[in-house]
Formats: structure tokens, sequence, C-alpha cells
């Protein structure tokens, strides 16, 4: 184990990944760095990290922003329910640890939005605490190196791969192996084909030896992802459009022009702007297609727009947005297209 860690440690000083959050003992950046990490490319969590950190620089002052000042920020980089979690762990740790995100792993396990994985990256890479971040990339890499060959989400594998990353943590450079396994994971320990000529494990791999490295980890076949087809309407009322702050779990709290599962004609749309949302509209037109892909579904969306008078009240749980203030509205990627097509509709 000792050699295993070793030989990994020293690859890492040579080749790690310059990334912005490394390079401090500072809890709060890792939190910030993990949650936006979470099923996202590094690539992708560049700009946004900046972005989040100058407008939310410490604890503090993220569990004082309006939750919805915090979906704006994180506007586009998806999983939302990511955003919201590190908003009220925040407010948590302000109210019961007096605003400083503890070390011990049990406690940061019982602050929302904390999991195993992250407890383990805090307590390891801000606070030294030999313990493990057991994510996607370590489970691999585990996997390849002791030639574990049953489901690894099965909960005698994953206890087994939780045992042995436990036991490769060293006690000198915790957090700068478990940032090294994270590494060897994403750029050389890849899904698929790894790059075993460039891997300092290699001499340690029971895939290696066996041929088989391609095969593992062994996981469930995922389902496939359902599709759902949606109307989205885009109701105009002079320079307003209607919309709708969502309550439901998927996308809670973003903004949201009205949708209908289905596939409508033009006629049963109207009917039902007319008998649902109260709102006699004229000039209904398509607009085209959208498809939005998220992990377990499919939004297989058809556009359309129409106008309402200028004077027009919204329906309950609507409101008409200047569109002008559209901007400043967490407004997830789900709806960029439609989004789109009013900016277009607004220059003509």
């Amino acid at each position: 184990m000792e050699q295993i860690s070793s030989a990994l440690l020293a690859w890492y000083d040579r080749c790690a990944r310059d990334l912005p959050w490394r390079g401090f003992h500072d809890a709060y950046r890792t939190w910030v760095s993990e949650a936006m990490l979470q099923q996202t490319r590094v690539e992708t969590v560049l700009s946004y990290y900046e972005r989040f950190l100058s407008r939310f620089p410490d604890l503090a002052s993220l569990a004082a922003a309006p939750e919805e000042d915090v979906l704006k920020a994180w506007e586009g980089l998806g999983y939302y329910s990511r955003a919201r979690n590190l908003w009220k762990g925040a407010q948590q740790v302000v109210s019961e640890y007096g605003g400083i995100l503890p070390c011990d792993p049990e406690k940061l396990r019982k602050i929302s939005g904390i999991g195993p994985y992250t407890a383990g990256a805090i307590a390891s890479i801000a606070y030294d605490i030999p313990v493990p971040a057991v994510d996607g990339n370590v489970i691999r890499v585990l996997s390849r190196i002791f030639g574990i060959r049953t489901d690894a989400l099965e909960p005698n594998t994953r206890r087994r791969i939780e045992s042995l990353a436990a036991s490769l943590v060293p006690a000198d450079r915790p957090g700068d192996y478990n940032q090294a396994v994270m590494d060897l994971g994403a750029t050389v320990c890849v899904p698929g084909t790894p790059d075993c000529s460039r891997c300092p494990l290699s001499a340690f791999c029971d895939a290696f030896r066996a041929g088989d490295a391609a095969d593992l980890p062994i996981l469930p076949k995922a389902k496939p992802q359902k599709v759902i087809p949606y109307a989205v309407l885009l109701i105009r009322s002079g320079g307003r459009v209607l919309m709708r702050q969502r309550t439901e779990t998927l996308l809670n709290g973003l903004w949201c022009f009205p949708m209908l599962e289905g596939t409508y004609s033009d006629v049963t749309l109207l009917q039902y702007v007319r008998k649902k949302l109260r709102l006699s509209c004229a000039d209904l037109r398509s607009a085209g297609p959208a498809r939005h892909v998220f992990t377990h579904r499919i939004w297989q969306m058809q556009l359309y727009t129409m106008s309402a008078e200028a004077s027009a009240s919204a329906p309950a749980e609507y409101e008409f947005i200047a569109l002008d203030q559209l901007a400043s509205l967490p407004v997830p990627v789900a709806m960029s297209a439609a989004v789109s097509v009013l900016k277009q509709g607004s220059s003509e």
C-alpha cells in the first residue's frame, strides 16, 4: 500500500493539473469546487468557480445571500440542487458552527449537501485529515488495481473498495493523495480504454496484467433515458412574457415558460391557454423544436409563440416578466432555445 501511495504522489508532483482551487487549505473553497465538480467536467467548472467566488467570497456571504441570487450564479452549470444544498449548508454552518466548517468528517456529513465523498475531500484537502474521498474515479482506479470483478455498486463490493481506499491514504499528504487519485482517473485511468503506458501504477495493477482494464469497473447497466414531449408556450403581453418559478424537484426555484406535456395541435393549445391559463391569445406560431438532456430523462420540446393583450393579467402561479428583466432571473439551460426565440422576436 505504501508503494502504491508513494508512486502515485511522485507522479502527482510531476503531473498534477493546475487548478484554481488547489494550493489552498481553505475548506470553503474546497467545498465549492467539489460541489461544482459533481457530474460536471473540470473545463466547464473553471469559469463558474471564479465567478461564484467573486460573488460569494466566503461562507458568510453565501449564507446571507437570497436563494435566487445563488441559483443565478449557478445558472448554466446544471444539477441546481447542488447550489441549493450548498446555500442551505452554508446557513447551517453559520448557525451550528459559527461559520467555520468542522474538520471532523462525521460532523461534515451532517451538513446539507455534504456526503461521504465531499466530507472526505474537505477533511483531507483543507484539514490534512487522513481519510479517503471515494468517487467514481477512485472506484475505477481501485477496481483495476486490485482486480475487483464484481458489481462495484453492490454493498459488499463498495465496502471493500472503501476499505482499500482508506488503507491507501498516507498520513502525511492525505489531500494531495486524494487529488492524485482524482487526476489519475480523469487523465490516465479513464473510462473505456485507459492509457496504461502512462500510468504510474501499472506495475501494481491486476487489470493491466490480466489485460481487462477496459472492462472494469463492473457497473450495472444504466436504464435508458425517458423521452418526454413538451409544448413550451412563449406568451407575450406587450413587452412581457409569461413565466413560472418551478416548485417541482427538478429545476426547483428556476424560472420556466408554461410547459404542457405531450403533443398538441394549434387548436388544443389555444383551448388550453383559454381554459387553464384564462388568457385570450392570437398569432400562434410554431418556433421550432428544442431538446435538453438530463441524467435520467430527455425533454423533447416544441416551442410556440403567441400574443395576449398588452393589459393581460397573469394566471395563478404565473407572472408576466418584463423582457429586460429576464436576464436577472435564474433560468435553466433547458430554456435557452426559448430565450433565444424571445430575443430574436424582440429584435425584429
